[in-house]
């Protein structure tokens, strides 16, 4: 859980700008478990700008070919400190750091043919032009059959690990999937004497078939392109996380990219200025099936700038313990508009989740048993966004039938706005 500047600032992304949103989230949303602060692609180019990317970039970087912060984005990074003075700072408000970085070793290296730290190699042994990335131009790939190519990633993570970084976000490794890419990356993290978490990106159209490979070397993964504040962007990570959430847990967590919630667009990749055209329901619904999925949280809006109501939405302690505390996360129904999720809670509490994607309003009669709940309900059901009870009713005659209830069973009578969604907690009386 934590905070990203691509949504807002893209490429273009400042010290001042980072360590602002850091000291927001210190005071207003780390209570609630967001302690993750992380500065996101090309913070090494002094000619960032927003809608896209610059070839022939002058990337800054050291003697052995290793990226360096820009020290006019940056002035804590001046004379070789790198991150270390901005990761101190992040440390000292109880908050983590992370970076995105590209695999791969920079093309400005290997035209210069820098030489690896430890190693005889120099950058152009090591470098592989047909697998370079098709859409950033800073890096190419790196040909692992190459006895010792892994010494520059080894150097790369050991100059991270000394300025205190905590998580990264490594870039273009799943799309093709760059299986030599993410075991190279992942050994360098292990041997870089420092814990790290691995965020692996982008993702989209990532098969099941990747995920003992996924879970053997890294945290998180993503499992859909870039997400923005289009209606169609959050429906249809709906069939993804169907997918996914069943098999995220400790062992490595499905991830559905950021939260592009707030005041974005700021200098990003793609938009202006603007306040995410999301409605109040849309953003609920995105809230909501991200938690329900147990999918890491990574704020994309500028925290300052974004509106009270955004940020309320991001301190519902209620909603956030389904994310810290639930198992057994998966969808149950899918029919029309209406799907319907369950998740179980702390001993007998159970929680639901009901959405619905169509632009009418949608009343509905759950039946408790086709949402895994009791047929006999002798305890309280909460929405949790509300916080007001939800009202049930046990169903003695068949013509409850009709609406999908069964005898027997005890109905929750609920209306679900257009593309909105509701989060039940189910907590038997004790």
């Amino acid at each position: 859980m934590g905070w990203n500047s691509w949504d807002c600032y893209g490429t273009t992304v400042t010290e001042e700008e980072v360590l602002a949103n850091a000291s927001f989230l210190a005071e207003h949303l780390a209570p609630y478990g967001w302690d993750t602060v992380v500065i996101d692609i090309d913070w090494s180019d002094p000619s960032a700008r927003s809608h896209g990317y610059n070839a022939d970039a002058p990337l800054v970087m050291d003697e052995q070919g290793r990226l360096l912060p820009d020290p006019g984005r940056f002035p804590s990074s001046a004379d070789g400190a790198g991150f270390g003075p901005l990761a101190a700072q992040l440390h000292g408000l109880g908050l983590r750091l992370g970076i995105h970085v590209m695999r791969g070793v920079p093309r400005r290296a290997v035209a210069a043919n820098t030489p690896i730290v430890g190693s005889t190699l120099r950058a152009s042994d090591i470098a592989d032009p047909t697998n370079s990335c098709e859409w950033n131009p800073d890096m190419v790939g790196i040909d692992h059959t190459v006895p010792g190519a892994h010494a520059y990633y080894d150097s790369v993570l050991a100059l991270y690990a000394s300025w205190g970084v905590d998580f990264l976000k490594v870039d273009d490794m799943l799309w093709p999937y760059q299986a030599a890419e993410i075991e190279a990356f992942s050994a360098a993290i292990e041997g870089c004497g420092r814990p790290m978490q691995l965020s692996l990106s982008p993702g989209r159209d990532l098969s099941l078939t990747r995920l003992p490979h996924l879970r053997e070397h890294a945290t998180m993964w993503r499992i859909c392109d870039d997400l923005w504040d289009r209606w169609e962007d959050v429906e249809a990570n709906f069939a993804r996380f169907a997918r996914w959430a069943p098999y995220s847990g400790p062992d490595g967590w499905a991830d559905g990219d950021m939260l592009p919630l707030g005041r974005i667009g700021i200098r990003a990749e793609r938009g202006e200025p603007r306040h995410d055209r999301l409605t109040p329901e849309e953003r609920r619904t995105l809230m909501t099936l991200w938690v329900i999925a147990r999918s890491p949280l990574m704020i994309g809006g500028d925290l300052q700038s974004s509106d009270p109501e955004t940020v309320a939405l991001l301190r519902n302690d209620a909603v956030l313990e389904v994310l810290r505390a639930s198992s057994g996360n998966r969808e149950v129904f899918r029919e029309g508009p209406l799907v319907l999720w369950t998740a179980d809670g702390d001993g007998d509490t159970r929680y639901v989740a009901a959405f619905n994607l169509g632009a009418d309003e949608l009343p509905v009669a759950l039946d408790s048993q086709d949402v895994d709940l009791p047929s006999h309900l002798e305890g309280q059901v909460t929405e949790l966004w509300s916080g007001g009870e939800v009202p049930t009713r046990p169903v003695t005659e068949q013509s409850d039938a009709a609406r999908g209830v069964a005898p027997g069973s005890t109905a929750l009578d609920v209306v679900i706005a257009p593309h909105g969604a509701l989060l039940l907690r189910y907590a038997p009386a004790r």
